[in-house]
C-alpha cells in the first residue's frame, strides 16, 4: 500500500485554504505549486507525494486551529519537522495537509538547577547543545544529522545516535512535551520532574511517528560535560575480528560513550571526501570513545586497547588532543555524504541486531549485495548493533532504485529473523510499514492500532504510516460474541 494509492480526499481545499488564512497570517498558508514541491518527500526520497495545502504555524493555539479544522473537513494532516527523517514519516497523503514546524523555531527557558532546557520542536538537536555549552552542558543524543535534524522530530521518530550507548536515545533524555491532539485540545505530558505521574505517557508519545498527535513543546535533559574525554581509532584485517573486539569489550563490563564501525568501502568513501587519517590497511575500523575523569579514561584506554590486541586489531591509535578526537569523528559523521560521491542515490538502512549475529548478518549482506549487483557501504552504531547499510544506486538507472528497495528489504528481513528489529531510530514511516508482519501477528499491530484510535479515532493524522492496512477504529473496537450470545443485548447497536 504505497501513499499515492490511498484515495484523495474529497475535500474543497480551496476553501479549507480560506479558512486557514482566518487563523494563520496568509504566508503561513502555501498553495502555490512550486512552493509546495520542496514538502513532498522527507530524506527518504523513494517516497514522494505533493501536499495539498502547507501550513506553517507560530503558537500551539494555531497548531489547534489547524487540527480541528482538517477534522471538520475531514482532511487527513502530517506533521513535519526539518525534513531529514529517513523512513518517509513526513510523506505528505494525497489531498491532505502538511503541518511544518519549523517556525517553532526558539528555546523557550534553560534551567540548570534542574538541568533541562524547554525548547520548542523546531530547534535543531545540535542548538540545544550550542545554547548551553559556555556553561559546561550538552544534549547527549546525536544523530548524524543533529545539525539539522530538529528535536520534535527526534521526539516523534525515538532518535539515536552516536552516544546512545552509553547515555540513551532520546525517550531516556526528555522529560516532558506539549501534544496538540487532532482534537485541538493541548495537553502536557511531564515537565521538568523527574517521575512523572500516572501512566508513562511519555514513552508512548516518544517514538509514535506524528500519529498520535503534534508536538509544540519538548523539555530534554542536559547533562555536565565529562571532565574527559578521548577517543581510540582501531583497525582490523576483518569485519569479524573488530565485531568480536566490540562483544569483548561490553562483556567486560566497559560501557563506552560510543562505538562506531566501517568498511573498507566506507573507509576509502570518507577518507577521498575529508581526509580524516584513517589507516589505508584496514578492512575495518572501529571508534570507541571513553569520557570521565581522567584516571578513569586512561585506565579504560589501557583495557580497551589491551581487549583489541587479543582480538587482533592491526593498529591501535588514542586521541591525544579534542582535535584529533575530532577528526576521528569527522570520518563517521560523514559517512553519508561521502557514500552520495560514489553514486547518485544512496538507500540507508537502520535493522537492529545481536551484537552476537554481527558476523554472520554482514556476511549474509555480502551475499546479498553480490547477488543483487549492487554496492553496499556499511557502517554502524556498533555497541547496540544499529546497523546502518549503505545501498548504492543510480534513481537514472531503469530498475535500480527498485532493485535497491528489494535489496534493503531483504537486509531487514534478515535483521528480524536473527532475532533484531525493523528500525533502531530511523522509524518505521512508509518504509518498512509493509515489513511489520515480519516482526508483528495481526494480534499485535491491532493494539497498537487500538492505542492510536484513543488519540485519533477519526485516523486523520499520519494515515498510510506504519500499519500496512488501515482499519476503522469501529472495527478494532469490535464486540467479542461469546457462544453466539452478545453482552448487554438490550442496548442500541450502531
Amino acid at each position: 500500500m504505497n501513499i499515492a494509492t490511498l484515495e484523495p480526499v474529497a475535500a474543497d481545499l480551496s476553501a479549507l485554504a480560506a479558512r486557514f488564512r482566518r487563523v494563520l497570517p496568509p504566508e503561513c498558508v502555501v498553495t502555490d505549486t512550486v512552493a509546495r514541491k520542496p514538502f513532498e518527500t522527507d530524506a527518504q526520497t523513494m517516497h514522494r507525494q505533493m501536499p495539498g495545502i502547507v501550513v506553517l504555524p507560530e503558537t500551539s493555539a494555531q497548531v489547534a486551529a489547524v487540527l480541528k479544522l482538517c477534522k471538520e473537513f475531514g482532511v487527513p494532516v502530517v506533521p513535519r519537522g526539518a525534513g531529514t527523517g529517513l523512513s518517509g514519516g513526513a510523506t505528505p497523503v494525497p489531498g491532505g495537509v502538511l503541518l511544518a514546524m519549523t517556525k517553532f523555531s526558539r528555546i523557550l527557558d534553560i534551567d540548570y538547577a534542574n538541568r533541562v532546557v524547554v525548547a520548542q520542536p523546531g530547534v535543531t538537536n545540535l542548538g540545544i547543545t550550542k545554547a548551553v555549552e559556555d556553561d559546561g552542558f550538552y544534549y547527549a543524543p546525536d544523530p548524524s544529522s543533529q545539525i539539522a535534524c530538529t528535536i520534535g522530530g527526534n521526539v516523534a521518530q525515538n532518535s539515536g545516535g552516536v552516544h546512545c550507548l552509553k547515555y540513551g536515545l532520546t525517550v531516556n533524555n526528555i522529560l516532558g512535551v506539549e501534544l496538540v491532539t487532532m482534537d485541538g485540545e493541548v495537553l502536557r505530558v511531564g515537565g521538568k520532574h523527574l517521575d512523572p505521574e500516572g501512566y508513562d505517557l511519555l514513552s508512548i508519545i516518544t517514538g509514535s511517528e506524528g500519529l498520535l498527535g503534534v508536538i509544540t513543546e519538548v523539555t530534554v535533559r542536559i547533562l555536565p560535560k565529562p571532565e574527559t574525554v578521548r577517543a581510540l581509532l582501531v583497525s582490523f584485517d576483518s569485519i569479524e575480528a573488530g565485531g568480536a573486539c566490540v562483544a569483548d569489550v561490553i562483556a567486560s563490563g566497559i560501557i563506552p560513550a560510543g562505538m562506531e564501525m566501517m568498511d573498507r568501502i566506507t573507509i576509502d568513501a570518507v577518507e577521498e571526501y575529508c581526509a580524516p587519517g584513517y589507516p589505508a590497511d584496514a578492512a575495518a575500523i572501529l571508534i570507541c570513545e571513553l569520557d570521565g575523569p581522567a584516571a578513569e579514561v586512561d585506565y579504560l584506554i589501557e583495557q580497551v586497547t589491551a581487549i583489541a590486541a587479543r582480538n587482533g586489531a592491526i593498529g591501535v591509535r588514542a586521541s591525544q588532543s579534542e582535535e584529533e578526537r575530532l577528526l576521528f569523528w569527522l570520518g563517521r559523521k560523514s559517512a553519508f555524504p561521502a557514500a552520495a560521491k560514489m553514486k547518485p542515490d544512496y538507500y540507508v538502512l537502520d535493522g537492529t541486531i545481536p551484537r552476537n549475529k554481527l558476523a554472520p548478518v554482514l556476511a549474509r549482506i555480502g551475499e546479498l549485495s553480490r547477488d543483487s549487483g549492487l554496492t553496499i557501504a556499511n557502517v554502524f552504531h556498533v555497541g547496540d548493533g544499529n546497523l546502518h547499510p549503505l545501498i548504492l544506486y543510480d534513481a537514472n538507472v531503469p530498475g535500480e532504485m527498485e532493485a535497491a528497495e528489494h535489496l534493503g528489504h531483504d537486509i531487514l528481513r534478515l535483521c528480524v529473523s536473527v532475532g533484531g528489529v525493523l528500525t533502531g531510530e530511523h522509524g518505521v514511516g512508509t518504509e518498512k510499514r509493509d515489513l511489520m508482519p515480519e516482526m508483528f501477528s495481526d494480534l499485535d499491530m491491532q493494539q497498537q492500532q487500538r492505542l492510536k484510535c484513543a488519540f485519533d479515532p477519526g485516523q486523520h493524522l499520519n494515515p498510510g504510516k506504519v500499519f500496512p492496512t488501515l482499519h476503522r477504529c469501529a472495527e478494532l473496537g469490535a464486540m467479542h460474541v461469546h457462544k453466539g450470545a452478545s453482552a448487554f443485548p438490550d442496548l442500541p447497536r450502531f
